[in-house]
C-alpha cells in the first residue's frame, strides 16, 4: 500500500509539472497540490503496513501520541504560511526599495552615466551596461525596477544598432547575474532549505564570501562574452522604430549613487537586517534627492504610495510565497512514501547531483522541475527528504537554475514576457540566445557548487 501511495504522489507531481509548464496560477497550483499529497499521506496512515507506520515516527498519530489529525492540518494550512511571515515582509520592503530607487530618479542616473562613459562604443557600453544592471539588481526586487530600467537601458542598446533580440538578452541576463546576491531572494529561496528555527545559521555574508560573488561575476562575464559572440555572426541593426524611453527626471546627485548597494553592503559586512538596510538606503535616498520637499502630511503619503505601488508589483509572487509552505510542510509527511519509491534510486554523491542538475538545466524553463518559482519545490522537497544533502549545498544547487533558468532566461518569467513585447521579440529568437549562455553558466556553477560546497558547505553546516 505505501508503494502505491508513493507512486499516486509521484504522478500528482507530474500533474504539477504540467500545470506549471501551462502557465497557470502558480499559488492554485500549490494550494491544489497541498491538498493532494496531505489526503494521501493521511490515507497512507490507514492502508499502509503497521511495520511501515512504526517505522516513520512522522506517521504516527492518534491514541497513544501527542499528535492529532487537526494537529497536523493545522499545521500544514496554517502554521506553515505563518512560519514566512518573515519572508514576505522582505520581499515588500525590497519592493519598496526599487520603487525609491526608481523614484528618486538613482537608477535612471546611474544608468544615464554609464552610457557617458561609454561613448560611441556598442560593445564597451553593453559591458558597462551589464555590470551597472547588475550591481542595481543586487538590491532592487520585483517585476517593477526591472521594466523600469529596462525602458531606459533597451531603447539605449538598440540606438546604437544592436539586434533587439541580443539587447533583450543580455539586460535580462545581467538581472538575472545580480539576482545571486540579492537579499530579498537569498532569504526566499534559503527558507526552502531550512526550517525557520535554522535560518539565521546560514546568513548572506558567509554565502557571499564562499559562492555569492564568484556566482555574480562567473554570470556577467559569460553573458558579456555570449552577447560578443552573438553580435559577432549577427548583422547590425537599424535605428530602433518603437517608442523611445521616457523623458528621465534631472540627475541624482552623484553621493546618492552608492545607495542601492547599501543594503547589500550592511547585511554582508556588519549582519544589518535585511528590512534595516533597505529602510536606511531608502529614505536617505529620499532625503538627498529632495523628495521631501513638501508638507509633513504629504511625505507621509508619499512614502505610503511607495509601498502600495511596491506591492503591486509583486502582489502575484507574494500569493505564491504565501501558499508555497503549506507545500513545503505536507513534504514532510509524504516523504516516507517518497522514499520508499525513490530511495534506492536517489543518488547521495554531490558530485552525480551537481552533473545531473547541470544536464537538466533545460527543465528550469516554463516553470519546470528544477526552479524553485515553478514546480522545483517539489523536487527539492523529495531531494531533502529521501537524502541527506547540507543545507548551503542544496541552496546552490537549486537557486543557479531558478535564477539563471528562470529569472534570467525564461519566456514565463514576467519581465521576460515584458520585454519580449516591449522590443517586439520573437519568443524563440529571445530563447535561441538565452539557453547556450544558461548552460554555460550553469555548467560553470555547478562545477563551482562542488568545490565549495559540497565538502566544505557539509563541514561548516555540522559546526
Amino acid at each position: 500500500m505505501e508503494i502505491l501511495i508513493g507512486m499516486l504522489l509521484i504522478a500528482s507531481f507530474f500533474v504539477l509539472a504540467w500545470y506549471c509548464i501551462k502557465g497557470y496560477s502558480l499559488m492554485v497550483g500549490f494550494i491544489g497540490i497541498t491538498v493532494i499529497w496531505f489526503a494521501l499521506s493521511m490515507l497512507g496512515t490507514l492502508i499502509s503496513s503497521p511495520e511501515f507506520i512504526a517505522s516513520n515516527p512522522v506517521l504516527q498519530f492518534g491514541e497513544g501520541t501527542n499528535v492529532t489529525f487537526m494537529g497536523i492540518f493545522n499545521e500544514v494550512f496554517q502554521g506553515g504560511p505563518e512560519g514566512w511571515g518573515k519572508i514576505l515582509i522582505n520581499f515588500l520592503f525590497g519592493a519598496w526599495f526599487g520603487r525609491v530607487l526608481m523614484d528618486t530618479g538613482i537608477a535612471s542616473t546611474i544608468i544615464r552615466k554609464t552610457v557617458e562613459l561609454g561613448g560611441d562604443k556598442p560593445m564597451i557600453t553593453i559591458i558597462l551596461l551589464d555590470i551597472v544592471t547588475a550591481v542595481i539588481f543586487t538590491a532592487m526586487t520585483g517585476a517593477g525596477p526591472v521594466m523600469a530600467v529596462g525602458v531606459i537601458v533597451l531603447p539605449i542598446l538598440m540606438s546604437l544598432g544592436i539586434p533587439k533580440a541580443i539587447a533583450l538578452f543580455t539586460f535580462i541576463a545581467s538581472v538575472g547575474a545580480g539576482s545571486y546576491l540579492n537579499p530579498v531572494f537569498f532569504a526566499q529561496y534559503r527558507a526552502f532549505v531550512l526550517d525557520p528555527d535554522q535560518l539565521l545559521d546560514f546568513n548572506l555574508g558567509w554565502f557571499a564570501n564562499r559562492w555569492g560573488y564568484a556566482a555574480v561575476i562567473i554570470a556577467v562575464v559569460v553573458s558579456i562574452v555570449m552577447t560578443a559572440i552573438y553580435l559577432k555572426s549577427s548583422k547590425k541593426s537599424h535605428a530602433w522604430a518603437a517608442q523611445a524611453a521616457p523623458q528621465a527626471q534631472k540627475d541624482a546627485p552623484g553621493y546618492a549613487l552608492v545607495l542601492p548597494i547599501v543594503p547589500v553592503i550592511l547585511n554582508i559586512a556588519f549582519e544589518f537586517s535585511v528590512i534595516a538596510g533597505f529602510l536606511i538606503a531608502g529614505f536617505i535616498a529620499l532625503a538627498v534627492c529632495g523628495k521631501f520637499n513638501k508638507g509633513f502630511r504629504e511625505n507621509i503619503q508619499y512614502v505610503n504610495k511607495l509601498m502600495y505601488d511596491g506591492t503591486v508589483d509583486t502582489a502575484p509572487l507574494v500569493g505564491f510565497i504565501a501558499c508555497l509552505p503549506m507545500f513545503n510542510t505536507v513534504a514532510k509527511y509524504a516523504s516516507p512514501y517518497f522514499s520508499t519509491v525513490l530511495g534506492p534510486v536517489i543518488p547521495s554523491s554531490e558530485l552525480f547531483i551537481c552533473i545531473i542538475f547541470a544536464i537538466c538545466m533545460f527543465f528550469s524553463l516554463f516553470r519546470g522541475p528544477l526552479t524553485l518559482v515553478g514546480c522545483g519545490a517539489a523536487t527539492l522537497g523529495v531531494l531533502k527528504n529521501v537524502a541527506s544533502f547540507p543545507a548551503p549545498f542544496l541552496y546552490c544547487v537549486f537557486a543557479i537554475p531558478t535564477i539563471t533558468g528562470n529569472l534570467g532566461s525564461c519566456i514565463t518569467q514576467s519581465w521576460v514576457a515584458w520585454g519580449i513585447s516591449y522590443t517586439k521579440t520573437d519568443s524563440n529568437d529571445f530563447l535561441k540566445l538565452s539557453v547556450p549562455n544558461m548552460y554555460v553558466i550553469g555548467v560553470l556553477l555547478y562545477v563551482l557548487t562542488f568545490f565549495t560546497m559540497s565538502g566544505l558547505g557539509a563541514e561548516w553546516f555540522v559546526q
